[in-house]
């Protein structure tokens, strides 16, 4: 099957760590059989706009197309369209750029005519799925993977979200958690829940090992596994809370990831006694779940979905760093044989249900 993926995010050749998730359900999807071509739209921003935020580093100078490990089949195409620093001052102007990306796609494809079209994330991009979808006769699904839900429905965009979901074939969460937002958007179909596959590579991926540090002998690496940058993620509450365990008499090494290789994300993974989340808006993380692969015990705050899978004692009773600091105590004392990623977010489940959502998509 020929599947045309459009998303907000995706590697760039100058930040490898942005929207890694979509391309690891490119590659899942390839694994599978089927053709895939992503574009992966990017706004015109001036260098000193990406410190905005960390999700804009490297689109600047990005290219116009990208090649994935250095692979032309790969290929990937950026096109450019135009917004504000501030996206609310230029919602009209905007959506009008993103369908004009119409006829650049067409041309790049070429003789190429896909069978479904899959867009992840709602603003803006969504406008081109649309419109590429009407061009070729095919139909759609939106996938929301939080922002657009957690952030977008209390932004002026918010008229332009409910619309857009509302046009898609068949609207796509990645969590539970959202079903409830939809009931009012007149969907033509149920939602449907699809989670992002959690994967990482064979060397990495190992069983659950006890935390070496419960007596506190020796240095206790925490990970942050999350930009420190990225004010959702809460780095201040995370650092309290290992200061509340030196506090306690704990030698602890602190450390977080800033755009690095997953490759390295998994390195740490598998050198640290445990990965700290203190997130205040989370659709998974997908990172708990790359941590158990790797074998490293997981503490966080009730956010995402965290609490339906990791043993209670992993789970802050409260966002203080005491309660935080509790919680990472509870789990250097315990024992590890409970941790284990529930078979829903492996590779082989995600993908029967991808496959079941683009067959009811082409029939």
């Amino acid at each position: 099957m020929r599947i045309l993926l459009i998303s907000s995010y995706h590697p760039l050749p100058t930040n490898s760590a942005r929207g890694t998730f979509i391309s690891d359900r490119v590659e899942l999807l390839r694994s599978l059989g089927h053709e895939v071509k992503v574009v992966n739209p990017l706004p015109r921003i001036m260098k000193r706009n990406e410190m905005r935020r960390s999700t804009l580093s490297g689109v600047a100078k990005a290219p116009r197309y990208s090649h994935p490990m250095g692979d032309e089949a790969r290929e990937v195409l950026h096109p450019r369209y135009f917004r504000l620093p501030k996206p609310s001052l230029s919602i009209g102007i905007t959506n009008y750029s993103l369908r004009r990306l119409k006829s650049k796609v067409i041309q790049w494809l070429g003789d190429w005519k896909p069978d479904v079209i899959s867009c992840h994330s709602v603003w803006p991009v969504a406008h081109l799925a649309a419109e590429l979808s009407k061009q070729y006769g095919v139909k759609w699904s939106l996938t929301i993977h939080g922002y657009d839900f957690d952030v977008g429905l209390n932004s002026p965009q918010k008229k332009c979200i409910i619309s857009l979901c509302s046009s898609a074939d068949q609207l796509v969460i990645v969590t539970k958690r959202h079903e409830g937002l939809t009931i009012d958007m007149k969907l033509k179909s149920n939602c449907i829940v699809i989670p992002c596959h959690a994967e990482v590579g064979a060397e990495w991926e190992q069983s659950m090992r006890k935390p070496h540090r419960r007596w506190r002998r020796s240095k206790l690496e925490i990970l942050f596994p999350a930009d420190p940058r990225r004010p959702e993620k809460r780095h201040l509450l995370a650092v309290r809370a290992c200061a509340e365990l030196e506090d306690r008499g704990w030698v602890v090494n602190f450390g977080g990831l800033k755009q690095v290789p997953r490759e390295l994300v998994w390195d740490r993974m598998v050198s640290c006694d445990l990965a700290l989340i203190t997130s205040k808006r989370e659709t998974g993380p997908l990172v708990a779940r790359e941590s158990i692969l790797c074998g490293l015990p997981v503490v966080g705050v009730d956010v995402g979905d965290l609490a339906s899978w990791l043993p209670a004692r992993c789970i802050s009773t409260s966002d203080t760093p005491s309660a935080i600091a509790d919680a990472m105590e509870r789990v250097l004392e315990g024992e590890v044989d409970d941790y284990s990623v529930p078979k829903h977010f492996l590779p082989e489940q995600v993908g029967l249900q991808l496959e079941k959502l683009f067959t009811l998509l082409q029939e």
